[in-house]
């Protein structure tokens, strides 16, 4: 993908925001560092979506919020709505011929997946649906944009990393547990079989107070038990026990407000730094 991009574009320049034009020019060429970036990107969105998983139906309906997002956008570049010619107009097209299939065949599959699911997707379609998307990003050079609907799992990715870098104990799954009881998925937890130490227990100790993490102590003060650290465990500790369903419905609308204020803020916000939106640049031809 990175050699595509490399023999039909090799562009490695940016615009460099307005207030900092006087000092660095309209433009900065990245020259290699862009390709790191893009192979960063291409790394990303599959484990990303992998990452906000456990749940009956979350992969398949937070890529499905993605590329329904991704192609309003898209259409924001095709006529009637900004004229002809414009010259995003194919990296758009080229867009949407990939997304239009796959909104389809995840469809048919969601069908399947949402709780009670009688198919599981597993690693192939996560893996899959971030390529799908990091191919239109990087070969639609619109890479930013795609970044900005995948608040939630940035989010998420950096809510995570101190499990991931072992600083706090990293079970093998982070699942939400379920109560067989009440038939409701609560916030799972890791064990602590050794205290933690005094800078990891206030750090515990201040996201507990934020509510960000729900932690357990023992008649010393000891902290034995910490909830995982993934969004789906932090909506359930916000929000309480919740049925299986319920929870996937959560995390749609969350994708789908996140997803909305990322175009909003690509389309709209980012006029208080650039001098334009690109969709206008056709005024110019």
């Amino acid at each position: 993908m990175l050699i595509v991009y490399f023999v039909d574009f090799g562009v490695t320049q940016v615009v460099v925001p307005v207030p900092l034009q006087p000092y660095l020019g309209a433009f900065v060429d990245l020259g290699w560092l862009y390709y790191v970036y893009m192979a960063a990107v291409a790394i990303f969105c599959p484990n990303s979506i992998n990452m906000l998983a456990g749940i009956n139906g979350v992969e398949v309906a937070q890529s499905l919020v993605i590329a329904i997002l991704l192609i309003a956008n898209d259409a924001l570049y095709l006529a009637p709505i900004t004229p002809y010619p414009h010259p995003a107009t194919d990296s758009h097209l080229f867009s949407l011929y990939f997304l239009l299939p796959f909104v389809g065949v995840s469809l048919a599959l969601l069908l399947h997946n949402w709780y009670p699911s009688k198919v599981f997707v597993g690693d192939s379609y996560c893996y899959f649906a971030g390529m799908v998307f990091a191919v239109v990003g990087i070969l639609g050079h619109f890479s930013k944009t795609l970044l900005l609907l995948f608040i939630p799992q940035i989010f998420n990715f950096l809510y995570s990393t101190p499990q991931l870098f072992k600083l706090i104990p990293c079970p093998r799954h982070r699942l939400p547990k379920f109560n067989a009881l009440t038939g409701q998925l609560d916030a799972s937890v890791t064990e602590w079989t050794v205290p933690p130490s005094p800078l990891i227990a206030a750090g515990l100790e201040l996201l507990h107070q934020l509510r960000l993490v729900r932690v357990t102590k023992n008649d010393h003060g000891q902290i034995v038990e910490s909830t995982n650290l993934t969004i789906l465990n932090l909506w359930l500790v916000w929000m309480g026990p919740m049925k299986e369903n319920r929870l996937a419905w959560n995390m749609v609308a969350v994708q789908v407000v996140c997803g909305l204020f990322g175009l909003f803020v690509r389309h709209r916000l980012a006029l208080l730094v650039f001098r334009e939106d690109n969709r206008a640049s056709w005024y110019q031809l």
